[in-house]
C-alpha cells in the first residue's frame, strides 16, 4: 500500500488499512509519502510511542517537510519511531527481503547548501544517484519515494487536473526520477490525486527497450474531497522478472517527462550536481585533415572482415566523448583509429596533454572489447614513442569513478626532470596524505582481475609499464592525478591543477590540436 500525506491522522489512516485488508487480504507494507506528521499528531501519536496502540502493518515514512515536525524524527539517518513505524531516512535506498529496491528521498527542495533538517540540496540528489547509478547493472529501481512532485511530470501525459506540473514540484526530483527509473514514484505534498499515464525510460529506435515509469500522487489523509489517498499496488522485484516481461511497453505508453528538463540540466549543470567531472571538459573533431579515411564496415584494403566484438552498450544519457554524439562541440580530435581515437584535453595540464578514448560507449578499461584494448596498446606504444623523441615520458592515468565514459588521460612530464621512481613516490606520497590506499602492481598484471566490470577504481601506468592501482570503497577526489602531476614535486604548476583554470580560447585549442596533429604524423598508425 502507498498513501499520501498523514498530517497526523493516523486513526483515520489505520482504520482505513484494516478495512482494506480485511476485504483484500494482508498487504506486505505501508510506504507513506508527503507529510506524516501535523500540528495536532502529539496526543494521538503518544499513544502509539507507548505502545498502547500498534499499527496494523509494517509501514515506512519520509522525514520531515518543515521546522515544526522535525522533532519527531530523532536520527537524521532513519530509525523505527514505534513499533511497525519506521522512519527510512534522509536519503537513500531500501531493498525488502524479497528484493524489492525502494529508493527514498526525504524532505522539499532546498536551494541552501547545507539544507534544513526538513529539506534536500542538489547534493543530497547527486550522491544519491551517484551511490545508485554506480552498482553493477544498474537498471532502476522498484519503488521511488519523494514528498514533492517532480516537476514537468505532466509533459507528454493526461491532465493533471489543478496542479499546473510546469510550476508545481522540484526539478530535482525531476532528475532524479530520470536517473533511478523507477517503476512507480509516489509522491505528495499538493493534496491532490493524480495517475500519469507510464512513460519510456528509452528513445525509441536508438536505445534498446526499458521498463516503463509510473508517476502517482496521492491526496492526503481523510479529506473531504474524497480524492484518493490509498493506493494498493502488486509488484514482482525487477530482480526476479524475466527481462522480456520487464520491457513490455503498455499500449498508453507515452514518451519520457523530463527529456527537456535533462538537457537543460546537462548544459548548465554546476559540478557540485554532476555524476563525473564537469562535461564540457574535452570536445574532439571529425575533420577533413585526418588522413585516409577509414572504412565503416571494418574492411580494409581488400581485406576479409576481422571478427567484431559485439557492440557496446548505448549511454543512458547524453555522452560527452562518444565519437558519434551530437553533443559534442568538435575541434580537438587528433587522431582516428577503428576503435579508439585521439583528442587533446580542454583546459589541458600541457599543451600535449591528450586523452585515449574508445569510439564506442565503454565506462571503464575493465569493459573494453579485445579489439579494443589491442587498438587502446597500439595508441600508448606511439605516444611513448612521440613523446620520447621530445626528451619527455608520459603518465597515463584513468579515473573509474564518477564518469560513464573511459577517458585515459596522458600527461607527458621531462625526461630529465624525474624519474618513474619519483613519479611513483609522488602519487604514493600524496595518496597516504589523503588516506588512499594506492598499491604498486606487477607490470603484467590483469586489472580486469583486480576490478571486475562495475568497480570503482583509479589507476597510473608508467609509459614503462609499471601501475599503481586503488580500489574506490567510498568518496575519491576527482582531480586527484592531475593534482599530482601539477604539484612541486612534479610539473609544479599547482596554478594548474584546476582545468576550468586553463581554458583556452577556440582559436587557440584549434592551432594546439593543429600542432600536435602534425608532429604526431610520423608516428600514427592509424594513418598507416
Amino acid at each position: 500500500l502507498a498513501c499520501g500525506d498523514v498530517e497526523g491522522r493516523l486513526e483515520a489512516l489505520f482504520g482505513r488499512v484494516r478495512a482494506v485488508q480485511s476485504k483484500s487480504g494482508r498487504f506486505d507494507m505501508l510506504l507513506c509519502v508527503g507529510s506524516f506528521f501535523g500540528s495536532t499528531s502529539a496526543a494521538e501519536w503518544a499513544e502509539y510511542c507507548t505502545g498502547a496502540k500498534k499499527a496494523p502493518i509494517p509501514t515506512f515514512v519520509l522525514g520531515a517537510n518543515d521546522q515544526e515536525t522535525v522533532s519527531y524524527f530523532p536520527d537524521i539517518s532513519g530509525c523505527e519511531l514505534a513499533e511497525n513505524i519506521t522512519y527510512l531516512g534522509r536519503r537513500g535506498l531500501y531493498s525488502g527481503t524479497s528484493g524489492l529496491q525502494i529508493a527514498y528521498l526525504s524532505g522539499t527542495e532546498s536551494q541552501d547548501e547545507p539544507a534544513p533538517a526538513y529539506s534536500f540540496s542538489s547534493k543530497d540528489v547527486a550522491e544519491l544517484k551517484t551511490s545508485l547509478l554506480s552498482t553493477p547493472n544498474f537498471k532502476g529501481v522498484d519503488i521511488l519515494l519523494t514528498s514533492p512532485w517532480p516537476r514537468d511530470v505532466g509533459t507528454f501525459a493526461n491532465s493533471a487536473g489543478e496542479i499546473d506540473t510546469k510550476k508545481c514540484g522540484s526539478k530535482l526530483v525531476s532528475d532524479l526520477a530520470a536517473s533511478l527509473k523507477p517503476r512507480y514514484h509516489f509522491a505528495g505534498l499538493e493534496k491532490a490525486y493524480y495517475e500519469r499515464l507510464p512513460y519510456r525510460n528509452h528513445t525509441v529506435l536508438q536505445e534498446t527497450p526499458q521498463h516503463v515509469s509510473r508517476f502517482i500522487a496521492l491526496a492526503d489523509v481523510g479529506n473531504t474531497s474524497k480524492k484518493k489517498y490509498l493506493y494498493a499496488f502488486s509488484i514482482v522485484p525487477m530482480s526476479l522478472m524475466d527481462p522480456a516481461e520487464l520491457v513490455k511497453q503498455p499500449q498508453d505508453v507515452t514518451e519520457n517527462p523530463y527529456q527537456k528538463s535533462r538537457k537543460e540540466a546537462q548544459k548548465s549543470r554546476a559540478p557540485l550536481c554532476a555524476e563525473e567531472e564537469p562535461a564540457r571538459q574535452y570536445f574532439f573533431d571529425l575533420n577533413k585533415h585526418q588522413g585516409k579515411k577509414r572504412p565503416s564496415d571494418g574492411k580494409e584494403g581488400g581485406n576479409s572482415q576481422p571478427k567484431q566484438a559485439k557492440k557496446p552498450p548505448q549511454p543512458t544519457r547524453p555522452c560527452w566523448f562518444c565519437l558519434a554524439s551530437p553533443e559534442v562541440e568538435k575541434h580537438l580530435v587528433v587522431s582516428i583509429g577503428t576503435h579508439c581515437y585521439l583528442a587533446l584535453a580542454k583546459g589541458g595540464l600541457l599543451p600535449d596533454h591528450v586523452l585515449i578514448l574508445p569510439i564506442g560507449h565503454y565506462q571503464s578499461v575493465v569493459d573494453l572489447s579485445s579489439e579494443v584494448v589491442e587498438e587502446v596498446t597500439k595508441y600508448k606504444s606511439a605516444l611513448k614513442e612521440f613523446f620520447r623523441s621530445k626528451g619527455k615520458r608520459y603518465v597515463l592515468f584513468e579515473r573509474n569513478y564518477r564518469s560513464q565514459h573511459l577517458q585515459l588521460q596522458v600527461i607527458p612530464v621531462p625526461l630529465d626532470h624525474c624519474t618513474s621512481e619519483d613519479i611513483k613516490e609522488s602519487f604514493i606520497a600524496q595518496a597516504q596524505q589523503q588516506q588512499i590506499d594506492l598499491l604498486e602492481i606487477p607490470e603484467h598484471s590483469d586489472i580486469t582481475q583486480l576490478a571486475p566490470p562495475g568497480t570503482p577504481y583509479f589507476y597510473v601506468e608508467l609509459d614503462t609499464g609499471e601501475k599503481l592501482f586503488h580500489r574506490i570503497r567510498g568518496r575519491f577526489p576527482l582531480h586527484f592525478g592531475r593534482e599530482v602531476l601539477a604539484s612541486a614535486a612534479l610539473l609544479a604548476l599547482p596554478q594548474r591543477a584546476d582545468w576550468r583554470r586553463c581554458a583556452a580560447e577556440r582559436p587557440q585549442e584549434a592551432a594546439q590540436a593543429h600542432a600536435f596533429r602534425r608532429d604526431f604524423q610520423p608516428f600514427d598508425f592509424a594513418l598507416r
